[in-house]
Formats: C-alpha cells, sequence, structure tokens
C-alpha cells in the first residue's frame, strides 16, 4: 500500500441485520477492531426451552488482543443484554456508554457478579474519546430509552456515522433531540459510509413525538373509573415519566410492579433521569387502605409473557394483586413480532376478568423510538454519504432501506445489503463483499450457555409435534437371548387407558417381536443396527397405523 493510498475498511455483522435484535457490529481498520453494541434476542416460537438468543462471536476470539473497546449506542436489552456471557470471549474489553446505559448495564451485571471486573468508561455527547486507531463522537440521539447516541467514528479510512436506533422527536420528554446540527457538520466534512437503523423504513412520513402518548394518557385516565395498570417496557423511561405525570395530575398514587420495573425506575430516579416524589409511591401494603379511584400501577409484561406479572394478573395467580370488573388495563407499548399470539391471550384473559383494555392497534397509546421514512431521508441528506450499509431490520427493511439511499442519491454500487457473517470492505477501489465468516446463534437455556444446538432443537420440537415412544429391551450379552421385553411406553403420544391406544401399542410390540425373529443372532449383539431397525420399524408402523411420528428412543439393556 502507498503511503497516499487509504486505509481498508472492513464491516463484520455478528448480529441485528436481517433481524430485530441481537444487535453487534465490528469495524476494523489499521489491525483494530472497535466493537458496537452487544445485545441479546428472545427466542423464537420454534425455540422451545430456550430463554435468550446470543450472538456467536467465536471467530472474535482469537482477535481479542486487536479489539479497542466495545461502544454501547443505548440501554435496551437487544443492545446490551449479551454483555455478562460474552465480555470474557471477546477478550475483557473496555465498555463506553452513557450514564443511564451503565447504570442498567451495571445492574446487570451485578446479578453475574462481573460488577467489579469490567471497566466502565462515561461518554458524553460531543465529547470525543480516542480508542486508537479510531476516535469516537457520540451524539444525542431521540429514541425510546433515555440517553440514547449515535457514533460518529473517525478511522483511517474515513468517517463512519453508526446511528444506533433513533428517530427524529421535535418535542422529547427531556428536550433531548436528535442532534442534527452535529450530523450536518460532520456531513459537511464528509462522511465517508453511513451505518443506518432500517427498523421503521417502510413507515410512511414522521414517526409521531412521544408526547402524543403523554396526551393521550393525560385524558384517558380520569376518565377511569376503578384501578388503572399500564404496562410499558421497563426501560422507556419517558413513557414511566409520563404515566407518572398523568397519574398525578388524576390523583392516583403509584405501585410500581415487575422486577425489571422496580429495578428501572429505582436506577432512573437514582441518576436523575425520573422525577417522581417519593410521595407519589405506594406500596401493595397501602393500595390495600385507598379506594381503586386514587390507584395506577406501573407494571411489566405488555408482551404477554407468560411468568410476567401482568400475564399472572389476567390468569388470576397473582398473589397480591386481583383484577377487578370495571379495572381499565393499558398496553403501552408495541405488539413485537412474533408475540401476537400471547398477546391476543393476556386481551382475552384481561376481559374475561372484566377489565377495559386499550392497546395499540385500538388507542394512540404507543408511539415507536424509529425513524420512518421522511426521517431517514432527512438524515441521508444530511450526512451525504459516499457509502451506505443498512443495519437494524429483517431483510425487506434493508432492502428498502437501500432503495431509499439509491433515491437520495448514493451510487447502487456504493450501497449493499449484508447479513449477519458476510463481511463488506471498503477501500480505493471501492465497496465490496468479502469473505463470508462464521457466526450464528447461541442458545442460552437455564445456567446453559451454548450447549443447546439445531440437534436438541429439532428433538423439542419433535418431541412438541409427535409425543415420544421409548421401547426397552434387556438382551443377554453373550446368548443374544431376550431376557425382558419388549416394553413399550409413551409420552405425548397417544392417550393412556385407551382402548385403541392398547391395540395399537400391541401391534406395535409384535412388530418388533417379528424384526427380533427374523434377524440373526448377530444383529442381536449389534446394538447399533439393531436401535436402527427398531425405530424403523417403529416408524413404518405408526405412520401407516396413525401417521404419527413420535421421536422413538430404543433402550436395549445388556445384562
Amino acid at each position: 500500500m502507498s503511503e497516499n493510498e487509504p486505509e481498508q475498511l472492513q464491516i463484520l455483522p455478528f448480529g441485528g441485520l436481517g433481524e430485530i435484535g441481537m444487535n453487534l457490529m465490528a469495524i476494523e481498520c489499521a489491525g483494530k477492531i472497535i466493537l458496537i453494541d452487544c445485545g441479546l434476542m428472545f427466542p423464537e416460537a420454534y425455540m422451545f426451552g430456550i430463554d435468550l438468543v446470543l450472538p456467536d462471536v467465536t471467530v472474535l476470539e482469537n482477535r481479542s488482543d486487536d479489539i479497542v473497546g466495545l461502544v454501547l449506542t443505548h440501554g435496551h436489552e437487544d443492545h446490551i443484554g449479551a454483555i455478562p456471557f460474552l465480555w470474557h470471549q471477546l477478550g475483557e474489553p473496555a465498555i463506553y456508554a452513557t450514564k443511564l446505559t451503565l447504570g442498567l448495564l451495571h445492574n446487570k451485571l451485578k446479578e453475574f457478579e462481573l460488577d467489579d471486573q469490567i471497566e466502565l468508561v462515561e461518554i458524553i455527547p460531543r465529547q470525543k474519546i480516542v480508542l486508537e486507531p479510531f476516535t469516537v463522537e457520540p451524539y444525542r440521539a431521540a429514541h425510546s430509552i433515555v440517553d440514547g447516541v449515535g457514533l460518529a467514528i473517525d478511522t483511517p479510512a474515513g468517517m463512519v456515522i453508526h446511528t444506533g436506533d433513533f428517530k427524529i422527536d421535535q418535542t422529547p420528554v427531556d428536550g433531548n433531540n436528535t442532534d442534527l446540527a452535529r450530523l450536518a457538520e460532520l456531513g459537511e466534512k464528509g462522511v465517508l459510509l453511513l451505518l443506518a437503523d432500517s427498523t421503521n423504513v417502510e413507515n410512511e412520513g414522521y414517526t409521531l413525538s412521544e408526547r402524543t402518548v403523554g396526551k393521550v394518557l393525560d385524558e384517558m385516565i380520569p376518565q377511569c373509573q376503578q384501578r388503572v395498570i399500564v404496562a410499558t417496557f421497563s426501560s422507556n423511561i419517558h413513557r414511566i415519566q409520563q404515566i407518572a405525570d398523568a397519574a398525578k395530575k388524576a390523583g392516583r398514587k403509584l405501585l410500581i410492579n415487575g422486577r425489571s420495573m422496580v429495578s428501572n425506575v429505582d436506577i432512573a430516579r437514582q441518576l436523575g433521569y425520573l422525577s417522581i416524589a417519593e410521595e407519589e409511591f405506594i406500596d401493595l401494603r397501602a393500595m390495600r387502605d385507598l379506594p381503586p379511584e386514587q390507584i395506577l400501577i406501573i407494571t411489566t409484561g405488555s408482551q404477554g409473557e407468560p411468568l410476567s406479572a401482568l400475564m399472572r394478573i389476567a390468569l388470576g395467580d397473582h398473589k397480591k394483586i386481583e383484577l377487578e370488573p370495571g379495572d381499565t388495563v393499558i398496553l403501552s407499548s408495541k405488539f413485537i413480532p412474533g408475540n401476537e399470539k400471547s398477546i391476543s391471550d393476556l386481551i382475552n384473559n384481561l376481559y374475561r376478568r372484566g377489565a377495559e383494555v386499550f392497546y395499540e392497534t385500538t388507542s394512540e397509546i404507543h408511539v415507536s423510538g424509529h425513524a420512518s421514512k421522511e426521517e431517514l431521508k432527512l438524515v441521508h441528506n444530511l450526512v451525504k454519504p459516499e457509502y451506505f450499509v443498512p443495519v437494524h431490520g429483517e431483510y425487506r427493511h434493508l432492502v428498502k432501506h437501500r432503495q431509499l439511499a439509491i433515491e437520495m442519491g448514493v451510487a447502487p454500487e456504493n450501497t449493499k445489503v449484508v447479513e449477519n457473517g458476510q463481511s463488506l470492505t471498503i477501500d480505493s477501489s471501492g465497496m465490496a463483499l468479502g469473505e463470508p465468516f462464521e457466526t450464528g446463534r447461541v442458545l442460552v437455556d437455564g445456567k446453559g450457555v451454548g450447549d443447546v444446538g439445531k440437534m436438541e432443537l429439532r428433538d423439542r420440537r419433535h418431541l412438541a409435534n409427535h409425543g415420544m415412544v421409548i421401547l426397552m429391551l434387556a438382551i443377554n450379552q453373550s446368548t443374544g437371548e431376550i431376557v425382558q421385553g419388549p416394553d413399550i411406553f409413551t409420552k405425548g403420544f397417544v392417550p393412556e387407558d385407551d382402548a385403541a391406544s392398547e391395540v395399537l401399542l400391541a401391534e406395535a410390540k409384535q412388530a418388533i417381536c417379528d424384526l427380533l425373529q427374523e434377524h440373526s443372532l448377530a444383529m442381536l449383539t449389534d446394538w447399533e443396527e439393531l436401535r436402527v431397525e427398531v425405530r424403523k420399524t417403529l416408524r413404518r408402523c405408526f405412520n401407516k397405523r396413525i401417521a404419527r411420528r413420535p421421536l422413538i428412543l430404543p433402550l436395549i439393556l445388556e445384562l
């Protein structure tokens, strides 16, 4: 490379491209790597028993000495939730974030006993930090959580702007707008690459201001005759503030319910991001002494999570909060794709208990935290990037955002849609797709991280769809003589104590007896071959008789 030739810039997406959540981006230049966000994703419907999903960062393990830092754009779980699981694997980098993001992260790290091990560095909008060879300048970005930032990253190859999650809210609750002035200044100086949020690219116009929700709450809550329960995300501090303000105007006291809600309200108040006087709060004991028209409960569970506080209330399983006919429940959050069925069940159960329910499709009690099409156009006009890569969205969002960028003047050859595991390079010859790299999803089940893979998920789906059949057979190891069995047991396959089931299992048992009689002694001592033949025989029998395909587990005991 000649002295005047710019360095090559490489983009390595580990999560968040082609999906919603699990955001983790690596930017490499001059042999060094800077990481942006480290989030998780909640399991999809087919992931039975899985609690969390993490990005696979195995390829970064051997590069840990080259990682100069991990910079966070904001405190949502899909941007910070994977840190306790992956920090050691990433080489234990220092973490840079704004005050509230660090507060939420620190609380999470306590649970993993990592809070005194990780170097946490506060960043302030418009104040640069040097992580050689990168210089990072955070700028204010309005979003559905307080203290969000975008990142202007000066690299040896040129300026890179990563918007994080953002919208252009002209009347934000805390007065902190997205810093368009700084974006314009950076655009005038010249931006090599823009990486921009694509979540709402399909939405025409502008995303409504968060203050819109406050006005609706101010009108709605005084009209409620009994208790009001408002469910929202525990990280949406602006929403919680507006709920609290509306409750105070209506003469209601606040009960905070749900572990994460209590924790986040505590942290936000300590750091000065929530302004709610102590006398506005009540506990469960005090709630019993107040008339229902003076109570407002803020809770978690707006997505219908099975073990959430609101779902337990809806099912009548909550030990201390019982829904009464005439109570009002407000679901002040978005229906996250994939959660529609559980949210629908939640709403139906709330109505069964006599509550009136307001939610996204019936009332304006939620606005998005992501920029719509006209806001994205404005950012493109201000930044005027030479190259563009859409991030944060499902594949169709990325495609549509690329099309928008081309409409805004980016040359078609200077913008590409990439997904997780596809590297991209920018150098003197232009933009090009690089070598794919190994990435994927690491599944968390209880305390196990990564020990459940595709095979285990396949078996779990198989069990969920068709149940299980266990065949037990005891054979003399020396002679091949059948000592006991075959005995057949089932779970989730056919009803127990049912005449038709007994006939079916008797036929299956006879089919195995016929198999054993037909084959040689050699097969009876080749246990693996015998297991294969048993599975085939039972599979044919069950498929022919009732067209079901249970998971078949032959247990052959050697005596």
